[in-house]
């Protein structure tokens, strides 16, 4: 066992190298000119400079922002943050994050209204973007902060490449501290007017109040950060190994699940409770936030907030507001915000089982290259993998781009809940993400064009019994309100049928051939897709028989003859158990070749001779000699006769056998 930990040190230390930034004076230097380039760029925007719409007119349109003039002022500060300022930084992803204090002067009182702070938050960076023309500046393009379309920032490449961090660029992320009222921000309020429920009563915005509030704490926290990490190399080890870890998941490291920021948080509060401490390895500080995330994390939302809440005690009805608000609660410091308001349910589920399986693995051999180094993305991590083409599809912004929560996430939960109500307990976990920003769009011609990239819809499936049914049995005929629900849901598939047990109820059926099972839930999946979004086939990818080609013998697929195979298995069965004059009866029949585990590449076809018909049918001119066997285990009745003598053992099965084969 000591012998295990010394070689995963040793492999974790390696690693450490590849990933780990090296903080040298050279590149220390490139940072700090590159900062001072763009604090000078910034400092030559004239003073009382007219910021109008026109800057970015799609933006503003789409996010539906009015009253957006100001006057441009120059930051209050400009300091680094982020990984950077703690040392944390994993390779490749090198990026300094530069926080920029947008002043009060650029804001009015009731900015926080109806998207006008991510507005005017937009057209301060456009002027930024305007003046960052220097020669020392390779490209400034446009990106957003933790994918989410209204917060865009600026990304800032250097024109003199760096041979130590060829990737390196520089995040500009503004700030808004004291900008706003914290209560005016509270989560029961609503300050999207559009937002209404079916009455016309406003309904609060937790979402869109969390996003302005990120941005008013982000400095607090970068500070409650830099505190902790300050002189503790092993913590930041760890974060740099976890983000490593989270990384190779692609599941994981996305806009609803987990990011290096909230890696960081957790490991802050452990350190605050004492559960990892200054003598304690990277690996172990692993251990126990992963224990922590996957067993702590994930008993209730309340247990959450007894992990999370830093010491403040928060009124009942505050929790609750939380509680139905959010899915998920890890409070900041200063406890006025929900700092995983991005992240969902099935994101969390997710990371439970993630951190759970994990650390199940690091207790065996091969723990640093399947937790570290090994990638696994969606084909692999997936039992179904659907792609939905969704460019251009205006249906998808028509409620509006930005509410409480944008458009995209409303979709991807749209999906989400079509698919999950179709394909219930035929699968476990049913998980969708969709990347909608890349750095080719221009926020000033909107955010129309931002849903280039295809959504991703990856599905792991229950039992194949249950999977691969062909009746799905709904609500009784008799419970009128629940099978309207049910034809409506299902439309033409839907069909009253009477079942065995005498029962009618309403049905979906989904009739193919045995060989072609595995595609009932791409039937399934298609049919509710076209029915409820209005898609195109053409625009519905399904990663599921693309190679079933290659299987065919022929024009015929193997997979056909396995129903005969498995009646013929089964009828063998039961002959051998009923032969009665033989010394030891036999007690059970397993199946050992591949074709009856309908695995075999090439399984048995049915000899044209081998029938009990005693029919001679007519023969292809090329017919086979012999008849491919399967083998098969018989299990006799115990018995303390059997000889001792190996010799003795073989000829007495032999025996056995004969006597089987006379029958």
């Amino acid at each position: 066992m000591e012998n295990h930990g010394d070689t995963m040190e040793l492999k974790v230390n390696e690693l450490l190298k590849e990933v780990k930034l090296d903080y040298s004076a050279s590149f220390t230097k490139l940072v700090d000119e590159t900062v001072s380039d763009i604090e000078r760029a910034i400092d030559t925007v004239p003073t009382d400079f007219q910021v109008t719409a026109s800057l970015a007119p799609g933006f503003v349109r789409d996010v539906g922002a009015d009253k957006v003039e100001f006057k441009f002022k120059k930051p209050v500060s400009v300091a680094i943050g982020g990984s950077y300022s703690i040392q944390s930084v994993a390779k490749p992803d090198v990026h300094v994050d530069l926080l920029v204090r947008m002043p009060k002067e650029c804001f009015h009182e009731k900015d926080y209204l109806n998207h006008r702070y991510h507005a005017k938050r937009c057209l301060y960076l456009c002027v930024i973007k305007k003046y960052l023309k220097s020669s020392s500046f390779d490209k400034v393009e446009w990106s957003s902060f933790q994918n989410e379309a209204r917060k865009p920032i600026l990304v800032v490449y250097r024109a003199a490449k760096s041979a130590e961090v060829p990737g390196f660029c520089v995040r500009i992320i503004p700030t808004a501290t004291s900008l706003f009222n914290v209560s005016k921000l509270n989560l029961s309020r609503n300050n999207v007017r559009a937002v209404n429920k079916e009455g016309g009563d406003p309904q609060p915005t937790p979402k869109y109040n969390c996003s302005i509030l990120e941005d008013m704490f982000i400095e607090d926290n970068s500070d409650f950060l830099k505190k902790t990490f300050s002189g503790w190399k092993e913590l930041g080890d760890a974060l740099i190994l976890l983000k490593v870890w989270a990384r190779q998941r692609s599941s994981l490291y996305v806009q609803d699940c987990l990011n290096g920021y909230l890696i960081s948080i957790i490991l802050s509060y452990l350190a605050s409770e004492n559960q990892i401490n200054k003598p304690m390895k990277a690996m172990q500080i692993i251990r126990t936030t992963l224990a922590f995330i996957g067993g702590n994390l994930g008993i209730t939302v309340v247990h959450i907030w007894k992990k999370l809440h830093f010491d403040i005690i928060f009124p009942k009805k505050e929790r609750k507001t939380y509680k139905l608000a959010f899915p998920v609660v890890i409070c900041d410091p200063s406890t006025h915000f929900n700092l995983a308001f991005r992240m969902s349910t099935v994101g969390f589920s997710e990371l439970l089982d993630e951190a759970s399986s994990t650390l199940k693995c690091l207790h065996g051999d091969g723990a640093v290259e399947q937790t570290f180094m090994t990638k696994i993305d969606y084909a692999a991590k997936y039992d179904y993998y659907v792609r939905l083409n969704l460019k251009s599809n205006s249906k998808v912004y028509a409620p509006g781009f930005c509410l409480d929560d944008e458009c995209w996430r409303l979709y991807e939960q749209k999906v989400y809940g079509v698919l999950n109500q179709a394909l219930g307990d035929r699968v476990n976990l049913i998980r969708v993400i969709w990347r909608n920003i890349n750095s080719e769009s221009s926020i000033k011609n909107g955010l129309s064009t931002l849903s280039r990239e295809p959504m991703l819809v990856g599905i792991s499936v229950n039992s194949v019994e249950n999977a691969f049914r062909g009746v799905d049995i709904g609500p009784d005929a008799d419970n009128k309100e629940e099978a309207l629900v049910f034809r409506k849901f299902w439309g033409e598939k839907a069909e009253l049928r009477r079942f065995k047990d005498g029962r009618i109820a309403e049905s979906t059926v989904w009739q193919c051939e045995p060989s072609k099972r595995h595609l009932i839930l791409k039937n399934i999946i298609e049919h509710v897709l076209l029915r409820h979004l209005s898609l195109s086939k053409e625009n519905i990818v399904q990663i599921v028989d693309q190679l079933d080609f290659s299987l065919l013998y022929g024009s015929t697929d193997p997979i056909s003859f396995s129903g005969n195979i498995l009646q013929a298995f089964d009828e063998l069965s039961k002959r051998l158990r009923q032969i009665e004059d033989i010394p030891l009866k036999i007690f059970s029949v397993q199946p050992l070749d591949s074709a009856l585990r309908s695995t075999s590449v090439f399984p048995p076809q049915p000899h044209p001779l081998a029938n009990e018909s005693g029919k001679a049918p007519r023969l292809n001119p090329l017919v086979p000699s012999c008849i491919q066997p399967m083998e098969v285990m018989i299990q006799l009745e115990g018995s303390g006769n059997w000889p001792t003598d190996d010799l003795a053992i073989e000829k007495t099965k032999a025996a056995f056998l004969l006597k089987i084969g006379e029958r």
